[in-house]
């Protein structure tokens, strides 16, 4: 499997999970904006628009999973992919998990399909033998071999950051905000959110002022990073642009996602930068915000509003600044390329 496979294959999943994101973020931010920060307490219209947009959120890495493995075996691997999908998303492995199970979705099928079977058999593979047997191996090695690692990994960073909680805020704020940029929405992210939920129980609102920068800072710094250097960004990429602010406006960090998945080496790491110092500001600067969500749409419970915007700025700022210096110019015909059906980054 070459590196150039592995990339086609994520942007395929990619262009197919997008809509889920934007339609889940938007309909979730419209949720808290019209029903406030508890209306996943109510039953009236705004709390359905909150619910619709969660629904949409649940079923996107199982989405990913599953075009993921359409683009390495063909429509026979979709439902196999979903369900891996899913079954990561249920144990918590999240983004990453979905990503291998999608993988390992498309090659056991891959496999599957190249088995020797007489011509009678044969016709059954598609609609009984691929999905049945496809789905329990797949969802079998993605729930005894990609969660351990994943819990593992959710607890041990938990761990790190109860640890961390007497050494100093500057520590603590540097994890928190790389750990939100780290795979948006993935166990590391749920962890750093996690700690900022255990210590607003003890009436500490610090920390989810510094998560929520955290996550709102990778989206902006993407945006920033393709209005400034435009030649960095094929035009597919661009046409996410308005996503990207919305992302971040509306504290959705899954909007980076696709840039993520399709430079992972350089972007990640930008994200991971722009996010620390973000909610470094916003920690040393003694930020409390009184919310567990809704991006800019609950500024005003911070007990210094400007002040937190100021730091998700700041953050956006240097995110973008690093991500501008390591990402390659690309070629005119690189810049104007427009994915196929299967390949294509489809963010506009």
């Amino acid at each position: 499997m070459k590196g150039r496979d592995i990339q086609r294959h994520l942007l395929t999943g990619v262009s197919y999970f997008i809509p889920f994101v934007v339609a889940g973020g938007i309909l979730i931010a419209l949720g808290f904006l019209f029903g406030g920060i508890y209306v996943f307490n109510d039953t009236n219209l705004a709390a359905q628009i909150f619910w619709i947009g969660k629904d949409a959120f649940g079923v996107m890495v199982g989405v990913l999973a599953a075009y993921i493995a359409y683009s390495i075996a063909d429509r026979p691997a979709i439902a196999v992919g979903f369900v891996g999908g899913m079954v990561a998303n249920r144990i918590g492995a999240g983004f990453i998990g979905g990503l291998l199970a999608g993988f390992l979705a498309g090659y056991v099928v891959l496999y599957m399909k190249k088995i020797n079977l007489p011509q009678s058999i044969r016709s059954l593979m598609p609609v009984l033998f691929i999905p049945v047997f496809g789905t329990l191996i797949v969802g079998l090695v993605t729930f005894y071999v990609i969660g351990p690692p994943a819990a593992w990994l959710n607890t041990a960073f938990a761990n790190l950051l109860n640890n961390l909680s007497v050494s100093g805020t500057i520590i603590i704020s540097l994890v928190l905000g790389a750990m939100m940029a780290f795979d948006m929405g993935g166990p590391v992210n749920k962890a750093a959110y996690a700690f900022a939920l255990a210590a607003s129980d003890n009436n500490n609102w610090v920390p989810m002022a510094a998560v929520m920068v955290g996550g709102m800072v990778p989206p902006l710094s993407i945006a920033l990073a393709m209005l400034v250097a435009k030649n960095k960004f094929t035009e597919d990429e661009r046409g996410g642009l308005a996503g990207c602010f919305i992302g971040a406006a509306t504290y959705i960090t899954e909007f980076a996602i696709p840039y993520a998945a399709a430079d992972p080496l350089r972007v990640i790491p930008s994200l991971m930068v722009g996010s620390a110092v973000g909610s470094l500001v916003s920690y040393l600067a003694g930020v409390s915000l009184m919310a567990p969500h809704g991006g800019l749409f609950v500024f005003a419970l911070a007990n210094k509003p400007l002040m937190w915007i100021l730091s998700i700025i700041i953050g956006g700022v240097v995110g973008a600044a690093v991500l501008v210096a390591v990402k390659p110019k690309l070629s005119e015909e690189e810049i104007s390329k427009k994915g196929d059906k299967k390949v294509g980054l489809d963010l506009g």
